[in-house]
């Protein structure tokens, strides 16, 4: 299948995500697409699971969840990401408070990012786990408040977007995929995807 194929392919991709970086970064793929949220999955993990599959485990969760059978033709993709700090996860946070200690725990420290996608079709499901370092500058309380009460980070694991304000003001390096931060690796979304729309 030549590459102007695999992106007119008659398979159905569907991003089950309500991410709006995921769907510009799919879409950045030139692959016609569509959004279907609906899922029946509570986005919960049993305790001792490693900090670093929890997004895989939450992905595949995610899949599996989707509120109907898969057509033959249809593709499905899911995606999560946290933030790990100290083995600790970080996802969401669900107040300015949380938002503010997360903040506080990443500055002047070197983390890591992790995003677990699952792709699925009707009777075959693949799923992977990418990982990037990023490491931020020392950050001033006034720093981290006019970056949450101007940007509002609440709907971003470890309260933050590498792609908003904070990222060129505070984050001095980054070791991996940078679209794996935003919450889609898509250079191995692309690799893997290839097999599902390929096959016949």
């Amino acid at each position: 299948m030549t590459l102007t194929n695999s992106m007119k392919s008659s398979k159905k991709i569907i991003l089950g995500s309500n991410s709006p970086r995921r769907r510009e970064l799919l879409a950045g793929l030139d692959l016609e697409f569509t959004v279907d949220t609906g899922n029946n999955f509570e986005e919960k993990v049993e305790d001792g699971i490693p900090a670093r599959i929890v997004p895989l485990v939450l992905s595949q969760g995610k899949s599996r969840g989707f509120h109907r059978l898969l057509e033959m033709d249809e593709i499905l993709i899911t995606a999560d990401t946290v933030v790990i700090v100290d083995g600790k996860v970080l996802g969401k946070p669900h107040s300015r408070e949380e938002a503010v200690q997360m903040l506080e725990m990443l500055s002047g420290r070197t983390h890591e990012v992790v995003t677990g996608v699952t792709i699925r079709d009707y009777d075959s499901e693949a799923s992977f786990a990418d990982s990037t370092s990023v490491t931020f500058d020392v950050m001033s309380r006034e720093t981290i408040d006019y970056y949450i009460d101007r940007y509002k980070p609440f709907d971003k694991a470890g309260a933050y977007g590498i792609q908003e304000w904070i990222g060129f003001a505070a984050i001095t390096g980054i070791n991996g995929s940078f679209y794996n931060v935003m919450g889609f690796p898509v250079n191995r979304v692309w690799k893997e995807l290839q097999i599902f729309l390929q096959r016949a």
